[in-house]
């Protein structure tokens, strides 16, 4: 039982159902310090943006040359040899050249023109390898750290470990256009306290009251939400007191307090028509364009962790005329994230935010269909950006065709254990107790690669 107001039931519904706002209260940082979390050493990295191609890009179209699949196109020579979901034949090239960019000349595809003016930024991880290549299971690893739906996301884990800083705006938000209620498992706190999972927000639109709903209370003013919400919670942390500790109270007073400040704050954050012509001129249109300036605005007001989603589905799984397909993809991310990076570093923001760039898996480089990728779990490529990565270093490498990694190899859990170092955390001290067990991010493995560190 909880005492909820009448227009604030709503918004707190939506903010419990949907994830709006669940953390930001002074009393879970204090309660964060009390329990002794929080950096571990000093960080580099003080927020996180993910731009996440869900479906899996090839690794060998944009940051993983290699020129003998074309060399040998058609052939299937012994290395190809791997088992994957579904039959696969011969080599199959890509059309698509690389040059060196940069004062580090790092390789990056014609695919990408504007990206590559950024090859001094970008840390690329080319030897990263995952358990499953099925969706759903890769999809928990990257996004959970296993491929049990019961556990903590990263975000997640990053709000429970430093909680937030902006007490008027989630510190977790996830960016997704339609509505992905399969894919609501990937930013949930499941076992941690509730104000920890991520906030759901539907980006097809620009309007901030069609992104988020309840934003505007239209029979109550101002002070009067404010005096009922105050009358509210003096009923529910009466009635707490007699429950004793009671997490899912206590989340539900700080979502309506959240969802509240929300009416006020969130129409401000959202609203990416109050930018300049010139910057949304800048990050192009389209649904992912809107979800990279969404996230500059919200990492600027200290938002700790931001998703945007590539899609709602999987777009990038190229089963055929994969070729065809990757080009209107690659075009479609390169105007928005390079205007994301130089947004950030014109902002003085890019040394300590976090940029990470992949999918689930990566894709093979034997043809399905003919003309399609199957999906690939044994190598694939992602890349970092600033928070105190190493611009313009490539780490690791696959094989020749770009099927295994094979050098500096790195599991999901590496690239966790990377990620919670920027961030000042040490990934098997981030724990919390459940079910008789310590569980963390990383789970029982994980390692910092420290080459990849600025």
């Amino acid at each position: 039982m909880s005492f909820v107001g009448n227009l604030d039931r709503r918004a707190a519904i939506s903010a419990l159902g949907g994830g709006l706002g669940l953390l930001g209260l002074s009393d879970h940082i204090a309660l964060a310090t009390e329990q002794g979390r929080g950096c571990h050493h000093h960080p580099r990295a003080r927020r996180v943006i993910q731009l996440f191609m869900n479906g899996g890009p090839f690794q060998g179209d944009f940051f993983d040359p290699k020129p003998a699949l074309n060399k040998y196109e058609g052939q299937r020579p012994g290395e190809v040899e791997l088992r994957t979901e579904r039959k696969t034949g011969g080599l199959l090239g890509s059309p698509y050249k690389f040059g060196r960019h940069g004062a580090s000349g790092l390789e990056i595809s014609e695919l990408l023109p504007r990206l590559s003016r950024h090859a001094d930024d970008i840390c690329v991880l080319r030897s990263v390898y995952t358990d499953n290549p099925n969706h759903g299971p890769a999809l928990l690893l990257m996004n959970n750290g296993t491929i049990s739906p019961t556990v903590p996301s990263m975000g997640s884990w990053l709000m429970y470990g430093l909680g937030s800083v902006n007490q008027n705006l989630p510190g977790y938000v996830v960016l997704c256009p339609g509505r992905p209620v399969r894919f609501s498992i990937l930013w949930s706190s499941a076992f941690l306290p509730s104000q920890f999972q991520g906030s759901y927000v539907n980006h097809s639109t620009i309007s901030p009251d069609s992104m988020i709903p309840f934003l505007k209370n239209d029979q109550l003013n101002f002070q009067e939400q404010r005096d009922e919400l105050d009358l509210v919670g003096s009923l529910n942390r009466m009635y707490g007191r007699s429950r004793g500790d009671d997490q899912q109270l206590n989340a539900r007073i700080s979502a309506m307090e959240t969802a509240f400040r929300m009416q006020s704050a969130g129409h401000e954050a959202f609203d990416i028509r109050a930018e300049p012509s010139a910057i949304r001129e800048e990050y192009g249109k389209g649904h992912f364009a809107n979800g990279c300036l969404l996230a500059r605005r919200l990492v600027e007001r200290d938002v700790r962790f931001v998703q945007v989603y590539y899609g709602n589905g999987q777009p990038w799984d190229t089963h055929s005329k994969h070729n065809e397909a990757v080009k209107g993809l690659a075009q479609s991310i390169d105007k928005p994230i390079a205007a994301l990076l130089t947004d950030l570093k014109r902002r003085g923001m890019l040394d300590d935010t976090l940029v990470i760039w992949g999918g689930e898996f990566g894709r093979t480089p034997v043809s399905e269909n003919g003309s399609g990728r199957d999906h690939n779990h044994y190598g694939m490529t992602m890349w970092l950006a600033g928070g105190g990565s190493r611009g313009g270093y490539a780490h690791g490498a696959t094989d020749e065709f770009g099927f295994r990694a094979v050098q500096d190899r790195m599991h999901v859990h590496d690239v966790h254990a990377t990620v919670l170092h920027l961030l000042g955390i040490d990934h098997e001290r981030l724990t919390y107790k459940y079910a008789g067990r310590d569980f963390r991010l990383t789970d029982v493995a994980g390692k910092v690669a420290k080459a990849v560190l600025g």
